[in-house]
C-alpha cells in the first residue's frame, strides 16, 4: 500500500483535513469526518488473539446502549421514513470505485457496499465469511509456509447473475497485484502470499501461492504463519471483480461496476450524489433497505432537522445543543471511538528534524488537552501514543511526551541546531486550501511560538499535490491522520515504521526497531505480541518520530425509525444491517 494511503478506508489525509477544517469552524467538514468511518488495522478469527477478541466485543456493548437509546426515542416520538425502504445519507464523493485503487475513506465506504471478497468484517470488527462458506483454519506446511483452503458459497454471484468461481477469485487477486494495474495497496495487502511479490515485479506468470482446486475451492499459501493475515483479505485489494467487464473496458468499468456486494450502483451523478439499490440475490442476508440515496454535500444538522437526511454528523457548532439533555436531538445522539490517530510527522533525514532533541522539543511544547477540550470542544480524544483505544495493544497507562514547556525549551537549547537560522524557517505542511489552516493547526502554531519562540509557517497544499510530493519525500514536517484498515497494531506500527515498508514516509531506518517489528509479525502468543508492539510504540513516541495528537470520534444523530445502524469505528460494510421501521 502506498505511503500516502488515506484510509484506510489504514490512513486518512482527507479525513485529517476534514477534522482540522472543522476545528476551525467548518461544520460541513466535521460532518465529513464523523461519517467517514475513518481511514486505515487489518482483521481476525483464527488470526485473532484472545485479548483482541475481548476488545472486539466492547463496541457491541456500546452499540447496544446506543440502540436502546434510539429505541426509547422512537417510542417517544414515533416517526416513519419519508420513502419506505429508502435510507438517505451524506458522504464525500468517491475518487475511484476500483477496489485495487482505493486509498481514501470516502471511496472505501462505498466500495465495501458494492464489492466483496472471501472474508469480511462484521459490525463488531470480527472476521466473518463473505464469498467463502467459512473462515478457514491455517494448515502448516513442512517448508514453514501456511495454507488456507477456501470453499466458495454456491449461491455467490455478481450483480448480473454470473456465478462467482474460484477462477474469478484468482484472476481478481492477480489482476490487483499485476504491475500493469499499479495498485498502491496490493504490495502491502497481498505481499505475504507466496509468489505475489515476484508476480508484482513482472518476474512470474502467476501467483503460485493461489491455486484453484476446483470450481468452488482454492488454496492461498502465505510465506509464514502470521496472526494478522486473514485481516488482509477483508480489504478491498482482495475483493473480486468481474473479469469480463474489466477486460471489455479497462479504463471506465469502475464507473458502473458489476459487483458482488449487498448493493448495486444504480446512479452516479458527478458532484451531486449516487443511488445504491439492494441486490436481492445477495449471497448473505439481503440488505434491510431497498435503496440508499447518497448526497455528496451537506448532511449536517440543518438537513437532518428538515428531514432531508436520516443520519447526520454533529460538528462543533451543534455539539453543545445535541449534548443538552433538554434538546429534542439528544435522544437521537450517538457517539463512538474510531480506530484512528492524527499526528505531526517528521522526515527524520531532513534537518533540523534529524536531531531527536528538536523533535522532542516540538512535542513537549504542544498542549493536547487544550486542543481537544477547547479547540475541538470534546469531539476528539487526546492521544498519548500511536495505537488507538479499542485495540488490545492500547496502553491506557502510557502518557507519552507530556506537555512541558520548560523541558521543551531545554531540549531545543541542547540540540545541535540551537541558535542557528534553520530554526527560523521551519514549515509544517498540511493538506487543504482556504484562508486559514484551521483551529488545530493555528493552536499548535501559537503554542510553538509562545513555548519555544519559534515562528513556524503553516503551508497548505492541494490534496493531489500533497499526496504526490509526500511520496517524493519533499516535506520535512507534515500532518496527517491514519484510520486503521483492520483492528491490529500491525496495520500502523509495522506498515508506517518498518524501514522497507511502502508506508514509511518518515525516512525511518532503525535496525533495532525493525527487529522488534519482525518478531511481532509472527508472534501468536497474545501477551508477548502486545508487549512487542508496546515496546515499538514507546520507542517511536520517545524519539518523537510522530507527535500523536488525538484520536477521532464519530458524533451523529440518527432518526428514530433507523434501526441497526452504528457509527463506524473503521471502514467495513454497514448499510446492509440497517432497517427502517414503518
Amino acid at each position: 500500500m502506498r505511503r500516502t494511503r488515506v484510509w484506510t478506508v489504514g490512513a486518512l489525509i482527507a479525513l485529517a483535513a476534514a477534522l482540522f477544517a472543522a476545528c476551525g469552524g467548518d461544520d460541513s467538514a466535521q460532518q465529513q469526518q464523523t461519517q467517514s468511518g475513518d481511514r486505515q488495522e487489518r482483521q481476525q478469527q483464527q488470526a485473532e488473539t484472545t485479548a483482541e477478541r475481548e476488545e472486539s466485543r466492547e463496541p457491541r456493548q456500546q452499540g447496544t446502549q446506543q440502540e436502546q437509546a434510539i429505541e426509547r426515542s422512537a417510542s417517544e416520538q414515533r416517526a416513519s421514513a419519508p420513502e419506505p425502504g429508502t435510507l438517505r445519507i451524506a458522504r464525500g464523493e468517491p475518487i475511484n470505485l476500483d477496489p485495487a485503487q482505493v486509498t481514501d475513506v470516502t471511496s472505501a465506504v462505498i466500495v465495501v457496499e458494492i464489492f466483496g471478497g472471501l472474508l469480511t468484517l462484521d459490525q463488531d470488527l470480527r472476521i466473518a465469511p463473505d464469498l467463502a462458506e467459512a473462515v478457514p483454519a491455517p494448515m502448516e506446511n513442512a517448508d514453514g509456509t501456511v495454507t488456507y483452503r477456501f470453499t466458495l458459497r454456491r449461491n455467490a454471484s455478481f450483480h448480473d447473475g454470473k456465478r462467482i468461481s474460484a477462477e474469478d477469485v484468482k484472476w481478481s487477486l492477480e489482476r490487483h497485484a499485476s504491475p500493469e494495474t499499479l495498485s498502491p495497496t496490493a504490495p502491502d495487502f497481498l505481499g505475504d502470499i507466496v509468489g505475489a511479490r515476484e508476480y508484482a515485479r513482472g518476474r512470474a506468470d502467476e501467483i503460485v501461492g493461489i491455486q484453484v482446486i476446483d470450481d468452488i475451492t482454492l488454496d492461498i499459501t502465505i510465506d509464514a504463519a502470521k496472526p494478522y493475515f486473514l485481516y488482509l483479505l477483508t480489504f478491498p485489494t482482495a475483493f473480486v471483480v468481474d473479469r469480463v467487464q474489466v477486460e471489455a473496458d479497462p479504463e471506465r468499468w469502475a464507473l458502473a461496476p458489476n459487483g458482488s456486494g449487498p448493493f448495486e450502483l444504480r446512479e452516479w451523478t458527478l458532484g451531486e450524489g449516487m443511488v445504491l439499490e439492494r441486490f436481492d440475490d445477495y449471497h448473505l442476508e439481503p440488505a434491510g433497505v431497498e435503496t440508499v440515496q447518497v448526497r455528496f454535500a451537506g448532511g449536517g444538522i440543518e438537513q437532518f432537522e428538515n428531514d432531508e437526511v436520516d443520519i447526520a454528523g454533529v460538528g462543533i457548532n451543534d455539539i453543545e445543543r445535541v449534548r443538552d439533555p433538554a434538546s429534542d436531538l439528544n435522544p437521537l445522539y450517538v457517539s463512538r471511538n474510531e480506530l484512528s490517530i492524527f499526528y505531526v510527522a517528521f522526515n527524520t533525514a531532513s534537518p533540523p528534524f534529524d536531531d531527536p532533541l528538536v523533535r522532542r522539543a516540538l512535542a513537549h511544547a504542544i498542549d493536547k488537552t487544550t486542543i481537544v477540550e477547547t479547540v475541538h470542544q470534546g469531539l476528539s480524544r487526546e492521544a498519548h501514543g500511536i495505537v488507538p483505544p479499542g485495540l488490545a495493544a492500547y496502553d491506557p497507562d502510557y502518557f507519552g511526551l507530556s506537555f512541558d514547556p520548560e523541558l521543551a525549551q531545554e531540549l531545543l537549547a541542547e540540540s545541535r541546531y540551537a541558535g542557528l537560522a534553520i530554526l527560523d524557517s521551519i514549515r509544517l505542511t498540511v493538506s487543504g486550501v482556504g484562508a486559514t489552516p484551521g483551529g488545530t493547526y493555528e493552536a499548535i502554531q501559537d503554542m510553538w511560538r509562545v513555548n519555544l519562540g519559534l515562528e513556524v509557517e503553516i503551508q497548505q497544499v492541494e490534496f493531489a499535490t500533497f499526496i504526490a510530493e509526500l511520496d517524493r519525500g519533499l516535506y520535512p514536517m507534515f500532518s496527517l491522520g491514519w484510520s486503521l484498515d483492520f483492528p491490529d497494531p500491525q496495520n500502523v506500527l509495522d506498515y508506517k515504521f518498518y524501514s522497507r515498508s511502502l508506508g514509511n514516509d518518515v525516512g525511518l531506518d532503525d535496525a533495532e526497531l525493525d527487529a522488534l517489528i519482525e518478531r511481532a509479525r509472527t508472534e501468536f502468543d497474545s501477551e508477548r505480541r502486545i508487549a512487542l508492539y508496546r515496546e515499538v510504540e514507546r520507542q517511536l513516541v520517545r524519539d518523537a518520530i510522530w507527535i500523536p495528537l488525538f484520536h477521532s470520534q464519530a458524533h451523529e444523530v440518527v432518526k428514530p425509525y433507523v434501526e441497526g445502524y452504528l457509527p463506524t469505528r473503521m471502514v467495513n460494510p454497514q448499510l446492509r444491517y440497517v432497517r427502517l421501521a414503518q
